[in-house]
């Protein structure tokens, strides 16, 4: 079956000498796998489309039960370069990426999930909010969609304690705001230091003990640092 779906680019590398294994996210299928032949060659531009943060039109053959599917086809769907001329902004968006590779299964589609990735991305790119509501925006988008969306009012999980998310001036007010997963309104309130405290640790917790795989992400550690520091 030839399957067309928009995709962004979670992660790539080389396979053999010429040709590249490029993980996406699309927004029909979910997670899926492609081998993109050809693409380390120097005239094929198939090497730029597939770095990671590429948000890009696919097609390409879909074989049930093969964990590698064969590329046809791909096109630039939009680009994001404002993206990479910003550190802060690179390093929270390269660390979404790997939140959404980890966390994600093969073939599981969320189009949600995969609409409020691309608006994040392109805010990011737009510089329309703080990169820290953008990122917190995100954490809580992806916790929703996988069924762990969070409870404020709840303070135990079994074998957790929850630190209260509303002990911050605004740290209530704000994930509330973000939970309701509207990109164009986004919180206004003042974000104190306690409130970058509150929620980075709280939704952080929340991540790391319903996604094994999260305590893997090497870049976290500079991210929660940016985090509780901007």
């Amino acid at each position: 079956m030839i399957i067309h779906t928009p995709a962004i680019v979670l992660k790539s590398f080389s396979y053999g000498d010429t040709s590249l294994i490029a993980r996406c996210f699309s927004r029909d299928y979910g997670k899926i796998n492609l081998i993109v032949k050809g693409a380390r060659s120097k005239r094929s531009p198939k090497s730029a489309q597939f770095q990671p943060l590429s948000y890009v039109d696919l097609v390409y053959r879909n074989k049930p039960n093969r964990e590698l599917q064969i590329l046809s086809k791909v096109n630039f769907r939009e680009s994001w370069p404002g993206i990479l001329q910003d550190l802060r902004s690179i390093t929270l968006s390269m660390a979404i990426l790997e939140m959404t590779e980890k966390t994600l299964s093969e073939d599981d589609p969320h189009p949600g999930l995969f609409k409020n990735l691309a608006d994040v991305l392109r805010a990011f790119n737009e510089k329309k909010s703080d990169p820290n509501i953008l990122f917190w925006f995100y954490e809580c988008s992806l916790l929703t969609h996988l069924g762990f969306r969070p409870d404020l009012d709840q303070r135990e999980l079994p074998g957790l304690v929850l630190p209260d998310p509303n002990s911050g001036p605004n740290s209530g007010i704000i994930i509330k705001k973000l939970l309701d997963e509207n990109i164009q309104n986004l919180p206004e309130e003042l974000v104190t230091p306690k409130d970058r405290q509150i929620i980075s640790n709280y939704l952080w917790i929340l991540m790391r003990y319903h996604f094994d795989d999260m305590a893997k992400i090497r870049s976290m550690a500079v991210v929660r640092q940016i985090l509780a520091d901007n």
